[in-house]
């Protein structure tokens, strides 16, 4: 454990930063490894649907949340995130923390994790504790495989957990039509789902050539031949609309679509705001009723706004 003297001086003022919801471009499941976890390769790509989280310094660490009913207890990753934080400086004192939140829950766009990497962001720089990126990317890793890249944002390859990435030149221009079905998914379910395939290609230096093909095709600016999901099976197979939610998106004349992470969210790809905002006018005469939103393609996962 590091030790903070405190002689460094705190900030006491209020300070908000955002923290951005994810998408996965591209992601296969590989096989699973010993410490039961399944190793996989992705895309990520941040985009402007996102939370605020405002922090304040207080006595002890405490968090409300409006937007959403969250269990705001030991239990959330905000929460978890700044006592490890604390734990590990030793800063004595807490943080008062709001959220105000718009990512849906458990919708496959690492909302949660994205709020546990502001939070170490924060209170980095709330409590003055001067940690470097890669300290906090170590912190990271004990809060979710998702977590360290929300530290970063932007366009990522990532392989193993998630957690090992590499940056990938940033895609400009993409705006996304989300499809957010109200329904609930577990992503341990679908990595135990019967009906979950794995990519059997053995990695050369650490992907595979599937992957490989895919990096290649996103740098020619070929979404078509990027976006992909392998969880997509079977969590249609358990929840039909979502299959025809996908097919609704590219009826409708997104360049490519697919399910993010373990879903249930859906996402359309177009190559401006008029084309998306334009698709998700139809959706409903596609037969898509359940909630939507338009979001553009971002480079950053955190940022302070106030």
């Amino acid at each position: 454990m590091s030790s903070i003297s405190g002689y460094r001086s705190a900030v006491y003022t209020a300070m908000t930063w955002r923290s951005h919801a994810k998408i996965n471009l591209y992601l296969d499941v590989l096989k699973k490894r010993r410490d039961g976890y399944h190793n996989i390769e992705t895309i990520f790509q941040t985009i402007s649907l996102a939370d605020d989280l405002t922090f304040m310094d207080d006595d002890h660490i405490s968090l409300t949340c409006t937007g959403h009913q969250l269990d705001t207890g030991a239990s959330n990753l905000i929460t978890r995130a700044a006592l490890l934080f604390q734990q590990y400086t030793g800063y004595s004192r807490g943080a008062r923390i709001q959220l105000e939140k718009r990512i849906p829950v458990s919708a496959g766009l690492a909302g949660g994790s994205g709020n546990a990497a502001a939070t170490l962001i924060a209170l980095n720089k709330l409590w003055d504790t001067r940690l470097t990126t890669p300290q906090l990317a170590a912190l990271a890793r004990n809060l979710g495989a998702d977590v360290p890249y929300c530290l970063y944002g932007g366009t990522q390859a990532a392989w193993l957990r998630g957690d090992c990435m590499t940056a990938l030149p940033d895609i400009k221009g993409y705006w996304f039509v989300l499809v957010h079905p109200p329904i609930a998914v577990s992503a341990g379910q679908v990595y135990q789902h019967p009906g979950l395939q794995h990519n059997k290609e053995r990695p050369f230096a650490g992907r595979t050539a599937s992957f490989r093909r895919r990096i290649r095709a996103l740098a020619r600016d070929n979404m078509a031949d990027v976006v992909f999901n392998r969880m997509e099976m079977p969590v249609f197979t358990a929840n039909k609309m979502l299959a025809a939610h996908k097919v609704a998106l590219l009826n409708l004349g997104c360049e490519a679509a697919a399910m993010s992470g373990s879903g249930p969210t859906l996402f359309g790809v177009c190559r401006s705001q008029q084309q998306a905002l334009r698709i998700a006018e139809g959706l409903k005469g596609e037969g898509v009723s359940c909630p939507h939103s338009v979001a553009a393609a971002t480079p950053t996962g955190v940022e302070r706004i106030a």
